[in-house]
């Protein structure tokens, strides 16, 4: 690269690649250095063997497994070098840098800027992007508000809807009760009724039994019809009735 169109380029721009490739493989063998010195203090500490015939050993291993890291690192890092000097920073051929601007070409573009219509248009259009804003934060407090009272009415249909779910239960609850207690009632309605009936009866039993006329009207019966007079079938129909 030395003496090429590149070099001549980056120099001009005050830039030197073959210094910033050089820095970088200079930080590559430090941190190479510091990994290696924390490895073998590391090893010392752990295998316990400062101040003992091993640790001669260590620092032998360590060094020969260093020099093959070293060795390996070093023919990537060249080629790494190369492939920067050759492509990375490799001017393409017949490029040149763009010429500086002359004061009057300068000064056309100083005037361009300071242009009063266009500081006009600038300043309404920045107006109108602070009202716009306030209008926007406006929106989002009225929005807001609406979403509280949204909140606040779902709340309140959600408290009636539990409310009237309650009367429906206690209703229903209720509802059940009362035909509980309307069927015990006819249930001793129905027992009254009937001993009503047993002892009602019960009572004509005892009157026919007690009754005088009861042989005369057995008698008749076994006579027969013919023989019975209107009166005895009368009182026998409504002994039947209360039987």
């Amino acid at each position: 690269m030395e003496g090429s169109e590149s070099e001549a380029v980056f120099e001009s721009l005050n830039l030197n690649p073959q210094l910033f490739i050089n820095e970088t493989l200079n930080t590559v063998d430090d941190l190479l250095d510091d990994a290696f010195h924390f490895f073998h203090q590391e090893a010392s500490t752990l295998l316990k063997t400062d101040g003992t015939s091993r640790s001669q050993f260590i620092s032998e291993g360590i060094a020969y497994v260093r020099d093959m890291i070293q060795s390996d690192l070093d023919t990537r890092l060249g080629m790494w070098e190369k492939y920067c000097l050759h492509h990375v920073f490799a001017v393409p051929a017949g490029f040149s840098l763009p010429q500086t601007e002359s004061p009057a070409e300068t000064f056309t573009c100083q005037d361009l800027l300071s242009d009063p219509d266009l500081d006009a248009q600038l300043d309404i259009l920045r107006n109108r992007l602070t009202m716009v804003g306030k209008e926007s934060s406006e929106l989002n407090h009225e929005l807001q508000a609406l979403e509280r009272q949204s909140a606040s009415s779902d709340h309140c249909a959600e408290l009636v809807s539990e409310a009237l779910l309650l009367y429906d239960q206690a209703s229903t609850q209720d509802m059940y009760q009362d035909m509980l207690s309307t069927m015990s009632e006819l249930h001793e309605k129905m027992e009254k009724l009937r001993t009503r009936k047993v002892e009602n009866l019960e009572c004509i039993r005892a009157k026919r039994i007690n009754d005088p006329n009861r042989d005369l009207l057995a008698s008749n019966y076994r006579k027969g019809l013919p023989n019975a007079t209107v009166e005895d079938i009368q009182e026998f129909m409504a002994d039947l009735k209360h039987m």
